[in-house]
């Protein structure tokens, strides 16, 4: 009787150790996977997307470009009214662009108005040297390039 009595503590000790190693962990997470704070999210119908005006010099600039060419006859006035956005959806509808947003960017460089990279130094005007003439360079360095490029001289 002392036997099975030892029998089944010692195999009942032996199952309450051996639970741990093959129990497993759950990790309970949010939805989006990260932690919930206490802030109050913005809704996305009150969140402002994109650019929302435009400054007054650079309306100046796009009224002048329509009067020059022609899509609008108002005086330029630096304001973004109506006058001036009825004008530039009718130059990017007459491009086959997008009417309804803010200027087209494709429609501003073509109205002249897009960055300037004349100081660039890739510039088309740029004034590069010509490469110094092969007797100039050392004959150890052009058989370096040479072997480098696997080309035979």
């Amino acid at each position: 009787m002392f036997i099975i009595r030892a029998s089944l503590v010692l195999a009942f000790s032996a199952a309450i150790l051996a639970t741990p190693a093959f129990a497993t962990r759950v990790h309970h997470t949010t939805a989006s996977g990260h932690a919930r704070s206490s802030r109050r999210a913005v809704p996305k119908s009150h969140r402002l997307h994109g650019q929302q005006s435009i400054e007054p010099a650079r309306v100046t600039e796009i009224q002048q470009a329509l009067i020059r060419e022609h899509y609008l006859t108002a005086e330029a006035s630096g304001k973004w009214d109506s006058t001036t956005e009825l004008a530039m959806q009718k130059y990017q509808s007459d491009q086959g662009w997008q009417t309804k947003l803010m200027p087209d960017s494709r429609a501003l460089k073509k109205l002249g108005l897009g960055p300037d990279y004349s100081s660039a130094i890739n510039a088309k005007d740029a004034s590069f040297s010509a490469p110094p003439p092969e007797s100039t360079i050392p004959t150890a360095q052009v058989d370096a390039f040479a072997q480098a490029a696997k080309v035979s001289r």
